[in-house]
């Protein structure tokens, strides 16, 4: 006898656990309940929409119900929404949203992939204006763009500086808006440690947005946003993204279990608290292999996994799985930012003993057309050396280096095994020694023992405290913009003034991205000095780390000028 089998919601889990339902039993009966309009569209690119990088909203929608039947025999009622589980008899109640009707479907198995809902905290006064949008799915996007056209709107603010509230800032300003991206935490992205993410505030800053940190919104009005500071924004629309909660009012109701994180709580199969009904995507609880702890992931790679995972079980095909690193990439701009694994606040609060690198190569041989600075930080433990995250950020191929690490953490692997790796190399492409082979180098070396070193963080505190710092940059560089309290020994003079350098005190080198001053300290050291300290970063770093909040706090600057080439 053929299975029934019901999957409530679309998009990448539901619609990916159907279509792989169905290359696995052609005579099982399928069918997908979704409450919207659109069962499959690319919610990833619905930002995009909103500047016309997408543009018209149709092609947003990859797959209709009919296109379902006729491809995977599979039936899709749109419009319909599942509002009750009844587990003891093993039916679901659905309402049919165009007409009213409810109705029983009997299944052998479920599904379930109902998402996540954008928050809208009720204790924001005026938070269900009709001027406040979210952005969950084609026909959010498509209100909001339509609210801007005929209002004829120019000032917009974006609440949350995450994923969505970036992507939502910036194509909002590539269509001409005057932008207000408001975060209440001191960062946006926060998947990205404090250091690196300052290069991202300068990108969103330069291109003409009022980013607006450590403030929240109090208040909506119909042409202003009042933050918790008391400071007035102007803002004829505004945009919430501040982030998701999962969608388990229906698993709830019907007494699935719930986990920690608030999460619909799934075994390693993907089965919930009852044998006969699955759960993916947005909507469930995730098991981390770092932390080794649960947590959620809304992303689209992880769900149609996952989605595959159930569907597979349901047909008793062994399920292999890995827990989950959460790895992802946005582009902001010019600027193309990625991440995997932890970061160094998640590494704290799992109790992980770790160490970093963070270095500035090129991308690619300095020689090509469009070379430039990569910004990349290697996470590490101590002392094994096994990798455990990195962030990237630089105009080139940010999202190549971030899917080696991913890989090389799902594998267990190790600083060793990163500096092993064979990639492939032409000029165009990267560089002899890649980026990600460099950071292990580094990392060897700080793990080691070779070197010690600061961070760009505590830079500001050396300066301010008059500590000994020593720039071995060329004299036009160090002209150019230096610490204000550096020394300018330049690395091709190191040798002849060995003398001028302190012995009874530590001393910081510096260059351009920290090579030229490893070099000087791995010389000074083999002649006897064991005070130096190589500032990881270097000049480039810490005239990104600076800059943002100096413009906004108006502080004393610690260099004469910025350099960020």
């Amino acid at each position: 006898m053929s299975k029934r089998i019901l999957v409530v919601g679309g998009v990448a889990g539901g619609a990916s656990a159907a279509t792989r339902l169905r290359r696995l039993d052609e005579s099982a009966e399928i069918i997908i309940f979704e409450k919207g309009p659109h069962v499959s569209f690319s919610n990833c690119s619905l930002p995009f929409y909103l500047s016309g990088i997408v543009e018209d909203m149709e092609s947003l929608v990859l797959m209709d119900p009919e296109t379902f039947k006729a491809q995977y025999n599979i039936e899709v009622r749109v419009n319909n929404e599942v509002i009750k589980i009844n587990r003891s008899k093993k039916t679901i109640l659905v309402k049919d949203l165009s007409t009213g009707r409810e109705y029983e479907e009997h299944y052998d198995k479920l599904v379930l992939s109902p998402g996540a809902s954008p928050i809208r905290p009720n204790s924001i006064e005026g938070i269900y204006n009709q001027n406040v949008f979210t952005v969950r799915d084609v026909v959010d996007i498509d209100n909001l763009k339509t609210y801007i056209k005929e209002k004829s709107i120019k000032d917009v603010a974006v609440i949350g500086g995450g994923f969505i509230g970036l992507e939502v800032a910036e194509n909002l300003r590539l269509a001409g808006m005057n932008i207000s991206l408001i975060e209440a935490l001191d960062q946006v992205m926060a998947p990205f440690d404090y250091d690196m993410v300052q290069i991202l505030h300068k990108e969103i800053m330069d291109h003409g947005i009022d980013l607006i940190l450590s403030d929240g919104v109090k208040k909506i009005g119909k042409d202003y946003v009042e933050l918790q500071s008391g400071k007035i924004v102007k803002a004829e629309a505004l945009v919430m993204a501040i982030g998701v909660r999962p969608e388990t009012k229906l698993a709830e109701e019907a007494g699935l279990e719930i986990g920690e994180t608030g999460g619909i709580k799934v075994d390693r199969n993907y089965r919930t608290s009852d044998k006969d009904i699955y759960a993916v995507g947005d909507a469930i609880e995730v098991y981390n292999r770092l932390t080794k702890k649960p947590t959620r992931l809304a992303l689209a790679g992880p769900a149609q996994r996952q989605a595959r995972a159930a569907a597979d079980h349901i047909y008793n095909i062994p399920v292999r799985n890995n827990g989950v690193i959460g790895s992802s990439v946005i582009k902001l701009f010019a600027l193309n930012a990625a991440c995997t694994g932890l970061n160094e606040k998640q590494a704290k609060a799992a109790g992980i003993i770790y160490d970093y690198v963070y270095i500035i190569p090129q991308d690619k041989v300095g020689l090509m057309p469009n070379s430039s600075p990569m910004h990349f930080k290697l996470l590490f433990e101590v002392p094994t050396g096994r990798i455990l995250g990195a962030q990237a950020i630089g105009r080139g191929n940010v999202d190549k280096r971030i899917d080696v690490i991913a890989t090389l953490i799902m594998m267990n692997g190790t600083l060793e095994d990163l500096k092993e790796l064979e990639l492939c190399y032409a000029p165009m492409f990267g560089t002899a020694r890649d980026v990600v082979n460099h950071a292990a180098m580094v990392g060897l070396n700080i793990l080691n023992g070779v070197f010690k070193q600061v961070p760009v963080t505590k830079v500001r505190d050396l300066v301010e405290n008059n500590a000994h710092i020593i720039d071995v940059r060329e004299k036009y560089e160090y002209e150019a913009g230096h610490l204000i309290n550096a020394v300018n020994i330049p690395l091709s003079q190191l040798r002849q003034r060995v003398d001028e350098i302190p012995t009874d005190r530590p001393v910081y080198l510096h260059c351009r991205s920290s090579q030229r001053s490893y070099n000087a300290i791995m010389a000074l050291q083999h002649m006897g000095f064991d005070n130096l300290y190589n500032i990881s970063g270097s000049f480039l770093g810490i005239s990104y780390y600076e800059y943002f909040n100096d413009h906004v706090t108006g502080r004393n600057k610690i260099l004469t000028e910025y350099n960020f080439k």
